[in-house]
């Protein structure tokens, strides 16, 4: 029998959830963050934010959102207190500075703006407004990325040799922001390139010169459709990378050569029910395959409400993508002067 008098103790409050404001209704906000967001416990969409207040009101019905907004200023003052900025680069810097401001944690999409001393700058905003500030730097969130990481910090593969990725699509120039440099920045650097360079940092440390190439191999447009460039890590090693938008048949894969062995990792840069293939080969040990199907967003999401609910460090900071966009910008300068 339960004594009356006892009291339940638990070991801390079950955290509340987040409010979330999604701000950019695009394809990958709607076919991708919303639903997962929809799937995590600790989490609410709460507001919609677009230019085009019909096309709020469509994705704020479809996931079941009560407020729909293309007022930004008044989408800020709804009850939320954790706003995504998913819309064109362009917007980013702005919507994140009014969003700090406005006291609500942030998630973005990369990059934060279109230059590192606007990053510089937002950095500098979210500190002295005291919100948190993370970035959707999507491939370190998948389990077998993490646990090549896990491998690289035990010295497993030894002393880092060098590290090639690539990441390849088919993106034919169109109306999509991405194609109009005011808007994006740059072409294909800029969108998959930040990804990549940001998988070389993660497994290879910082970067300290750079050799690079841009191109419209395929395409022409007023952004390039192919980058491609040679790395070379402080801590010694090489890395070479390359992107591009005209492949029709393309593949993504990452290959991390050490003294004492080697690690692959193919598809981490995922399409809906692809598998990502993990291959360890070490010194005198078997060759090990691993394959696993998982949701990154999901991963992201949890992360992230363990940053923002329970303050726990942030996966990827404000400081990561500045570095990114501040190499970006090198390989841009250099390319051009070519």
């Amino acid at each position: 029998m339960i004594n009356s008098r006892s009291r339940l103790k638990f070991k801390s409050p079950i955290p509340r959830r987040l409010r979330w404001g999604v701000a950019g209704c695009g394809n990958f906000a709607e076919h991708y963050f919303l639903p997962a967001l929809q799937l995590a416990q600790r989490s609410k969409l709460v507001s919609v934010f677009s230019h085009d207040i019909k096309r709020a009101k469509n994705i704020a019905s479809k996931f079941s959102a009560p407020k729909a907004f293309d007022d930004y200023d008044l989408f800020l003052s709804s009850d939320i207190d954790t706003v995504y900025i998913s819309g064109k680069n362009s917007d980013h810097y702005s919507q994140i500075i009014k969003a700090a401001k406005a006291g609500k944690n942030i998630l973005c999409e990369r990059p934060l703006a279109l230059r590192s001393s606007q990053v510089e700058e937002i950095i500098k905003v979210c500190k002295e407004e005291k919100v948190k500030l993370l970035i959707d730097y999507l491939h370190r969130f998948h389990p077998l990325v993490q646990k090549a990481k896990e491998l690289i910090n035990k010295n497993m593969i030894g002393k880092i040799i060098s590290i090639s990725a690539s990441y390849n699509i088919d993106l034919s120039p169109s109306d999509n922001f991405r194609f109009n440099k005011d808007d994006s920045g740059g072409g294909v650097l800029r969108d998959l390139g930040s990804l990549i360079i940001d998988m070389l940092r993660y497994f290879g440390g910082e970067i300290i010169d750079v050799k690079a190439y841009m191109d419209n191999v395929i395409y022409k447009s007023n952004v390039e459709d192919f980058a491609s460039a040679i790395v070379k890590f402080e801590k010694g090693g090489y890395g070479y990378f390359n992107v591009s938008y005209n492949a029709k048949k393309a593949f993504n894969r990452v290959e991390i050569m050490g003294c004492n062995g080697s690690i692959t990792i193919e598809n981490s840069q995922l399409k809906r029910n692809q598998s990502t293939k993990l291959v360890i080969d070490l010194e005198n040990e078997g060759r090990k395959v691993f394959r696993k199907r998982a949701n990154r967003l999901s991963f992201l999401l949890r992360s992230t409400q363990k940053t923002f609910l329970k303050h726990e460090p942030p996966v990827v900071t404000g400081e990561d993508d500045l570095v990114n966009m501040m190499l970006i910008e090198k390989i841009e300068k250099q390319c051009l002067n070519k």
